[in-house]
């Protein structure tokens, strides 16, 4: 057997069923990368930057959203929280110039095991797909600060495909992106429940979860998880062939 042929027990349970898997769409920040609270602190200026007093009810309001929405497209978070839309588009502006800086002079690191990972699905013939919430310039910074370019067969935000998380849009995207067959032979891993919903959505066969970004276990499973991993690192253990 085929080492990305694997044994996915469907959501809600049931029997386990054989799937051939082909794509394995994985999320950036928080899934197999960190940035150690980053992407919050750029938040948190873009907001203060934007007219909104930081501390004010308003400010902690907003800035919990931010962190419910997760995995979100930002420009989509922020057209949530601005009504005017140049005042959102300027936001997500700031929000990019605020972590480009952040990330500057380090700060983004690997998830350990990520890399190794990542070789293991290509070695076994599954496409990687890293997926984001940021715009592509932010994708790009942060690929590039990790010499990742090259390192997936794809990326991809949300303005590649037209719609962000919680919509399937990105994981379909690569599907057709890649010339694959059937989006059930897809793999989707995340750590917020937006990464969960998207893959759902999409159709996927595998929707993880994993504990090292910003939701707990009992949000990725509420929200649908087919399984929750401690790390990117365990997903050869979850996706390996299974002996019947």
């Amino acid at each position: 057997m085929d080492i990305s042929t694997f044994r996915a027990h469907r959501h809600g349970g049931g029997s386990a069923s054989e799937q051939h898997l082909s794509l394995a769409v994985l999320d950036m920040v928080g899934t197999t990368v960190t940035d150690g609270g980053r992407t919050e602190r750029a938040m948190s200026l873009a907001l203060a930057e934007s007219g909104v007093e930081p501390g004010s009810a308003r400010f902690e309001d907003m800035l919990a959203y931010t962190r419910e929405t997760m995995g979100y497209s930002k420009m989509a978070v922020f057209s949530h929280l601005f009504e005017d839309p140049d005042t959102a588009r300027n936001a997500n502006k700031l929000f990019e110039q605020a972590y480009d800086e952040l990330i500057a002079h380090g700060g983004i690191k690997p998830i350990p095991g990520a890399e190794e990972t990542i070789a293991w699905m290509r070695d076994a013939g599954i496409k990687v797909c890293l997926a984001t919430g940021f715009g592509r310039h932010t994708q790009n910074v942060v690929l590039e600060s990790l010499g990742w370019m090259g390192l997936a067969d794809l990326s991809l935000c949300p303005a590649d495909a037209g719609r962000g998380r919680p919509y399937p849009d990105m994981i379909l995207t690569a599907v057709l992106a890649l010339d694959l067959d059937d989006v059930r032979n897809v793999a989707v891993v995340g750590d917020t429940s937006a990464d969960v919903l998207s893959g759902l959505r999409a159709g996927a066969s595998v929707v993880a979860g994993v504990l090292t970004g910003q939701h707990s276990e009992a949000t990725l499973r509420t929200a649908g998880a087919t399984a929750v991993v401690g790390s990117v690192k365990d997903l050869p253990a979850l996706l390996e062939p299974r002996t019947p």
